[in-house]
């Protein structure tokens, strides 16, 4: 069983929590179809940075 040799100081403590937060969602609208989105994605109807894109929308019948 692995048994550590000294109790880790708070810096080392807090250098090693340093990634654990959690980040809120940036909220972006879309200049061409003014839908509101996560920055760096693409939108419900499919566009990213003003233009339509093909690969990754949803189909509104789904």
């Amino acid at each position: 069983m692995a048994v550590q040799k000294s109790k880790p100081s708070r810096s080392k403590r807090g250098m090693r929590r340093s990634h654990d937060h959690v980040f809120k969602n940036k909220i972006s609208i879309e200049r061409v179809s003014q839908e509101i989105h996560i920055r760096h994605h693409v939108t419900e109807k499919g566009f990213y940075k003003g233009k339509k894109t093909f690969l990754f929308y949803k189909k509104s019948g789904q």
